[in-house]
């Protein structure tokens, strides 16, 4: 694999790859990287981070499966010097299959049969077109295994495909048709009309390869695994055959016998091959793409904003089995519980009423956080029918996943005297609080990031999520002396099983004092406190640097400073007219640049700074079904899926809104994520509203 490439796709120099996996062999974790190896790496991003760890990952695969191809070539004796030189030229796994294929060792077939009864010589005529007639000849050939002409030729046009087959030639000439000119066709399994209405669109239907969408393509591939489909993918049968014929012809009349083994090589072998590469290859592109849109949505769910430390009525609404309550403190932890039937069939709306009252003022209760599953709307028009002492705002909080992490081993071990009703109900509002610190407890996978998530690689799928709850993480940082375990986990360095060890010591010896005491963790090493140490924050801490985003490496740095300013740390901090008047030019050595510097000033400007933004309130319109919705409708909504065709919105009902992505800018929008975000609070304008299809289409372009 080429380096030299790959760092010209990057837009950087070959160098600096190096120097990301200098540090990765060190045992670097890619936040630690990104944030405080900026100098040593010369500003590698977190985004080019990342795509370099693939990169590498990927070229280790190919140097193994490299080696493994040349000492199975070495066994068989045919590694040649020009065999050899193929393979160093290779600069992907595709190639190095290409030049394998023809040596590897293959189950017995009508080939071997038709090489061990002598035809190879009469192949060797037919490939040489040297005038010889091949049937004519075949009498000779017929014996007791082939008895009859009709057989001799058919075993000569055998050999001849499996020859043609394997002209390396040919095959990438093919490959360039496929994905030039391959269109994709499908067609209804017969009798799965019904089961499978949900794919009607594809029923019948075609498109090429250099125009499917990722979308369209997860759909019918779910549609196929499912029986609901059959999927062909190929070019024109005869613009295939053509251009076997231009490497194989020789002359302006080719042999019929010929033109039956360039048939059967293509139908049999080239095109067999070649579909099941580029479905591959569609699917591994297809489900990337996918997985980025799914890392973006997670992404935006963790970093939502937190209303931080407050007393919160969190509620889980239902209907027949009712709303259940929950009281929690500033700090998440849980004071009471109850259920309430406002809703039919009970409708105990007086008595609900009363409870909901009677909790809000018992535990000084600061904010709602309402679930917004089944019967959402409902409790909140209940809700707001409450008179309250004091303005209180209910948010809308997303409850995907609240029901996996209820019935989790990690909420049994927190809340073992509670059923799943009450467990939910915490995550709630809890994720009102700090949608961070309680989202990590859950399985990315189960929060639902995305439509076809279960369709793509589940491996590279949770990869890419671990990566993106781990990156959110530790960019906002962790209190380490009130953070859970499941959040320490994620911590750059520290993992399950420190995480475990870091609050067995809290536990047993209380709260941190410095980041130093860390070293005291038993099994948390020099390693893992390098890594981990500048993501963990001490608010009581008598060093305020424990509190902020400065390493421990450069806390003598910040301290020649202070000095060099007559100051303490403790008044530089926050003192934008000492910081900003710094020569930082001055303070340049051969392991700290620009780099360190600039976040280093960017700390004492701004110490701790959360990076999410304020939290918002938010009220759906007066509406209670798609009856109510008509075209011109300006409708306030929160987005809560993106897509690489557009985004859905809740607006407050069953049905979602689907704003196309032609629809989310007056200007074109060749990617959604770059305009919307999921939670993010719209007012999108109706433009088609199909009430029996039970299907809404919004837009945010100006009228």
């Amino acid at each position: 694999m080429n380096t030299a490439k790959f760092a010209k796709e990057l837009n950087i120099r070959e160098i600096q790859i190096g120097k990301v996996e200098q540090l990765l062999n060190e045992g670097a974790t890619l936040p630690f990287i990104a944030r405080y190896r900026k100098d040593f790496t010369e500003g590698v991003t977190d985004v080019e981070l990342e795509k370099i760890a693939t990169f590498l990952a990927d070229k280790k695969q190919f140097v193994t499966r490299k080696e493994a191809i040349i000492n199975s070539l070495q066994k068989l004796n045919v590694l040649t010097n020009i065999v050899q030189s193929e393979l160093d030229k290779a600069e992907n796994l595709q190639a190095l299959e290409d030049i394998y294929a023809p040596f590897k060792p293959r189950r017995k077939s009508k080939v071997d049969v038709a090489i061990e009864q002598g035809l190879e010589p009469l192949a060797k005529m037919l490939m040489a077109q040297n005038g010889t007639n091949i049937e004519q000849v075949a009498e000779r050939y017929v014996n007791k295994v082939i008895t009859s002409v009709d057989d001799v030729v058919e075993g000569v046009i055998d050999i001849a495909a499996l020859w043609i087959s394997e002209r390396l030639n040919i095959k990438q000439q093919l490959r360039r048709l496929y994905w030039r000119k391959a269109t994709l066709k499908t067609k209804l399994v017969k009798g799965k009309e019904e089961e499978g209405g949900k794919f009607r669109d594809y029923f019948d239907y075609q498109e090429s390869l250099n125009r499917l969408k990722s979308h369209r393509f997860l759909a019918i591939y779910r549609a196929q695994d499912e029986g609901i489909l059959k999927v062909n993918i190929s070019p024109e049968k005869t613009e295939a055959i053509e251009i076997i014929e231009r490497y194989v012809v020789k002359s302006n009349q080719p042999d019929t016998v010929l033109s039956k083994a360039i048939t059967k090589a293509y139908s049999k072998y080239f095109k067999t091959a070649l579909e099941a590469e580029v479905r591959k290859e569609l699917k591994t592109k297809f489900d990337e793409e996918a997985i980025v849109v799914f890392a973006n949505n997670l992404k935006q769910l963790l970093l939502q904003a937190p209303l931080g430390g407050k007393r919160i009525l969190a509620i889980d609404p239902g209907f027949r089995s009712g709303c259940k309550l929950v009281c929690l403190n500033e700090n998440g932890e849980l004071l009471s519980n109850a259920t309430i039937y406002p809703h039919p069939p009970q409708k105990e709306v007086a008595p609900s009423k009363k409870k909901v009252a009677t909790l809000i003022e018992q535990y000084k209760i600061e904010a709602i956080a309402l679930g917004n599953g089944t019967a959402s709307r409902e409790t909140e028009r209940f809700l707001k029918g409450i008179h309250y002492r004091n303005d209180l705002s209910i948010y809308i909080v997303n409850e995907a996943g609240a029901s996996v992490y209820s019935a989790s081993r990690v909420a049994r071990e927190e809340f073992p005297n509670y059923d799943v009703t009450v467990r939910g109900g915490v995550s709630i509002g809890r994720r009102l609080i700090d949608p961070l610190a309680e989202l990590v407890k859950i399985d990315p996978k189960s929060i639902g990031v995305g439509q076809y998530q279960h369709d793509v690689n589940q491996t590279k799928l949770k990869q890419k999520l671990d990566y993106t709850v781990e990156n959110c993480v530790n960019s906002v940082g962790v209190n380490l002396n009130t953070a859970s375990k499941y959040l320490l986990a994620y911590i750059a360095g520290i993992g399950p099983q420190l995480a475990e060890n870091i609050i067995k010591y809290r536990s047993e010896n209380g709260s941190f004092s410095s980041r130093k005491e860390l070293l005291n963790v038993p099994k948390l090493g020099k390693k893992a406190f390098e890594q981990a140490s500048g993501f963990l924050r001490i608010a009581e801490a008598n060093n305020p640097l424990d509190n902020s985003g400065v390493h421990p490496e450069n806390y003598e740095l910040v301290e020649l400073i202070a000095q060099d300013n007559k100051t303490s740390i403790s008044e530089l901090i926050g003192n934008a007219s000492v910081v900003n008047a710094i020569d930082w030019e001055n303070y340049k050595s051969k392991d700290i640049g620009t780099h360190t510097l600039s976040d280093i000033k960017k700390e004492l400007l701004q110490p701790n700074r959360d990076p999410r933004n304020k939290l918002k309130a938010f009220a759906f319109a007066k509406i209670s079904s798609i009856a109510d919705i008509e075209v011109g409708m300006v409708l306030p909504g929160i987005v809560n899926n993106v897509t690489n065709f557009g985004a859905f919105v809740d607006i407050g009902i069953k049905e979602n809104g689907l704003i196309h992505i032609s629809e989310l800018a007056d200007e074109y929008v060749s990617n959604p994520a770059s305009i919307i975000a999921l939670q993010q609070q719209v007012n999108a304008r109706v433009i088609n509203v199909d009430k029996e299809r039970k299907r809404i289409n919004l837009s945010l372009k100006s009228q």
